[in-house]
């Protein structure tokens, strides 16, 4: 049986989802030197079988619901994808406000406000490891409305 070739192996991945340029770079690399890897992910981009974009929105849109800005940056970065396509996938993207979302994450997870120092960390930790900033986290804990978050100071 027969080795699956660069091409075989790169549309078995892309058939699972969209993948960057460069986790494909990463996964084929045990498999073929810089030039075949690059010549095989060149012909996929040409056939609009892979493309950095549409992997970054369709990240952001699977994932925005239960994520902060930061976190989707973060994860999106980690992927290999140049910083002016995180930016145009996080504003391309059909998200409600940050608040918004935080308030929808909080809530899922506690049906309360805080009643002490040590809930309201704890939460607030939630809320942060999420990657939604500390202005929205505080607002969420406080009980504001999204109107208001962006003028709030503590």
């Amino acid at each position: 049986m027969s080795q699956p070739s660069l091409r075989d192996r790169a549309l078995r991945c892309l058939s699972r989802r969209d993948h960057s340029r460069a986790e494909l770079v990463r996964k084929l690399a045990p498999y073929g030197t810089d030039e075949e890897i690059g010549a095989v992910l060149d012909h996929m981009a040409e056939l609009s079988l892979q493309s950095d974009t549409r992997m970054a929105e369709s990240w952001v849109r699977s994932r925005a619901g239960r994520f902060g800005r930061a976190r989707l940056q973060n994860e999106l970065a980690r992927r290999g994808l140049a910083r002016n396509l995180i930016d145009e996938a996080l504003a391309n993207g059909d998200m409600a406000s940050e608040p918004e979302r935080a308030r929808a994450v909080w809530q899922s997870r506690y049906s309360a406000l805080p009643s002490d120092a040590r809930e309201w960390g704890k939460q607030a930790r939630f809320l942060l490891a999420r990657g939604f900033s500390s202005e929205v986290v505080r607002a969420v804990l406080h009980g504001m409305p999204e109107e208001n978050v962006e003028d709030w100071t503590p």
